[in-house]
């Protein structure tokens, strides 16, 4: 019956409100960060928790689907905006890193090449560029069946952006490892049990 009610509430809220508040929070921290209300390395400061961010944005779109499967709740309407909303803060932690922490062309291609979880990281940013570029109706309707099997992607992208926080903090932190082992949690279960069976069978 709660489930019922959730859905009903679910399908008279629109989107459009949740891509309205998207900027409100990274904005929020770059006006802490002029303030100095972030501490003594205030870009830096800025660039993880907008990443942290858009990881969070990222595993609670892929909660949607356990969520209908567990609890009969239905907020599958609302996975493309968080997707999105994930993505532009991803965009945004980059960008902080890029244009305000190196700042210089040569170094950035140093980094990439030499600091793995800077590697990690940007694989997993280029993994999401498809997904968003292919969140529309356009895009759904020519790739039919392709698009769903491309959309697969988020998968490997959001398994790699927990790992890149577990390298980002290094000495094997509490926080990081809880965000990598929720994600594999919620991969593991969206498995269907017929392969489970088959697995250990």
């Amino acid at each position: 019956m709660a489930a019922e009610t959730v859905n009903r509430l679910a399908r008279r809220l629109p989107t459009w409100p949740f891509y309205l508040a998207a900027p409100l929070p990274p904005a929020w921290l770059f006006y802490q960060a002029v303030i100095g209300r972030l501490g003594v390395d205030p870009v830096k400061a800025m660039e993880h928790q907008i990443g942290l961010l858009g990881l969070q944005v990222l595993i609670a779109s892929l909660c949607i689907t356990p969520l209908r499967r567990f609890t009969g709740v239905n907020l599958i309407r609302f996975r493309r905006a968080l997707g999105l909303i994930a993505f532009f803060y991803i965009s945004l932690h980059l960008l902080v890193w890029l244009l305000l922490d190196v700042r210089i062309a040569s170094q950035i291609l140093t980094d990439i090449y030499k600091r793995p979880y800077i590697t990690v990281g940007m694989v997993a940013f280029l993994l999401l560029v498809p997904l968003a570029l292919t969140s529309n109706r356009m895009a759904i309707r020519r790739l039919g069946a392709r698009w769903r099997r491309l959309h697969w992607l988020v998968y490997p992208a959001i398994l790699l952006g927990a790992v890149h926080f577990v390298m980002l903090r290094k000495g094997w932190q509490v926080e990081p490892l809880l965000y990598l082992a929720g994600i594999v949690l919620l991969l593991v279960i969206r498995l269907p049990v017929r392969r489970w069976v088959a697995a250990w069978g």
